[in-house]
């Protein structure tokens, strides 16, 4: 059995969570182990020193929160205490209803029930201050009625959009984007047999959408994917257990393998695929690791959303799939990738056929050319806040 000393402590096969602390060390790192949002100690170290390893820039973010929450307005007084991993943490809401900018609040909730939308961990707005759910709704939907505005943000992710569309898959308070997105129909093998994509939850899901025209004349869906603090580990999704089966049988894996691959309703998808590339074996391929394996599925649905654009609500030719990223999350952006070798915009756009299908911007870029006195109250939240 190997022995291994890291910064005061020993990792071992048999010790819990394969970590053994010193008292010194227990005592001295439970105030950072709370802030990082760490269940124990072990997690701490773990995610620090191993493949997990805790993101610097989600730390300072942590940290932002927690001063924006004990000595700002921002919050509206609203107080820690909210849970996160069966714990309180002191970067988490005691409501999370507080999460959400206060002029949207109540519309974004109603939004959300009338249109049978989950919500992210469970039934409500989620207290946690770094939710990327909760950013990209306070980002987007204070202007989600404004037809003018959010072309502005269309044509930051192509200066040749000249219109934008009202999208009627919201059936309770359409508008110009709509969020948590699905198809009008599974595509992508991952409901059970009858069954509807659901919005939010057990499926594909699109953080935002807008539904846009061209200056050739062709209607384009824009997918927007976004990022706030996410950074992932190494895991191989093809390859997983699934739970109760024998270790090592790859239940879970080979159920993706057959979803997105093999599977005989809808053969194919990725070896299919006229955006993605093709590769002799998919098994542990980079469209089977985090973040690739959910930009691959949103490229199969935006893909499969066109090819069937004669029973779809939302009909389209064409998409470009944006990367809403803080450009400060290195962790995210610059990481090397196994699976690769490579940072993260590298390695994706090694897998795409075509480059100006695939788009990376900033939050802060992407809401650049709003009118800066109409919404001058919400740039000032979203700075403060994020930027």
């Amino acid at each position: 059995m190997t022995t291994q000393t890291v910064a005061g402590t020993k990792t071992t096969g048999d010790s819990p969570d394969g970590v053994r602390l010193t008292p010194q060390l227990r005592k001295a790192a439970g105030p950072l182990c709370d802030t990082l949002g760490c269940s124990s100690v072990a997690e701490m170290i773990i995610l620090t020193h191993n493949k997990t390893r805790m993101s610097q820039y989600q730390e300072r973010e942590r940290t932002k929160a927690i001063k924006l929450i004990e000595n700002s307005e921002l919050f509206e007084n609203c107080k820690a205490g909210g849970k996160f991993m069966g714990k309180e943490r002191p970067f988490v809401l005691s409501n999370g209803n507080y999460n959400i900018f206060n002029p949207i609040r109540e519309e974004v909730k109603t939004y959300f029930k009338a249109n049978g939308i989950s919500w992210w961990g469970g039934q409500k707005p989620t207290p946690h201050t770094l939710s990327s759910q909760i950013a990209c709704l306070n980002h987007l939907y204070p202007i989600r009625n404004d037809k003018n505005e959010v072309l502005k943000i269309a044509q930051v992710i192509c200066d040749e959009i000249i219109d934008v569309l009202e999208i009627e898959t919201d059936k309770f308070l359409p508008a110009y984007i709509a969020f948590e997105a699905v198809s009008d129909n599974d595509y992508l093998n991952e409901c059970k047999k009858g069954q509807k994509p659901t919005r939010g939850s057990n499926c594909t899901s699109i953080d935002a959408l807008i539904y846009a025209k061209h200056k050739n004349g062709k209607n384009f869906i824009l997918p927007i994917e976004w990022k706030y603090t996410e950074h992932y580990n190494n895991t191989d999704k093809s390859a997983e257990d699934r739970q109760g089966e024998p270790k090592g049988t790859n239940g879970k894996g080979q159920e993706r393998l057959d979803r997105y691959v093999n599977d005989n309703r809808n053969p194919h998808l990725i070896p299919n695929s006229e955006q993605l590339t093709k590769y002799n074996e998919y098994k542990s391929s980079v469209y089977f690791f985090e973040p690739f394996y959910q930009l691959m599925r949103q490229t199969l649905w935006a893909e499969q959303m066109i090819a069937h654009g004669n029973i779809e609500k939302v009909s389209a030719a064409n998409f470009i799939h944006s990367h809403i990223i803080p450009q400060e999350n290195s962790d995210l952006l610059n990481k090397i990738y196994p699976c690769s070798g490579k940072n993260m915009e590298t390695t994706w756009r090694e897998c795409l056929q075509d480059q100006s299908k695939y788009k990376i911007i900033s939050p802060k870029d992407l809401l650049a050319n709003i009118d800066p006195n109409k919404y001058s109250d919400l740039k000032k939240y979203l700075s403060r806040r994020y930027w």
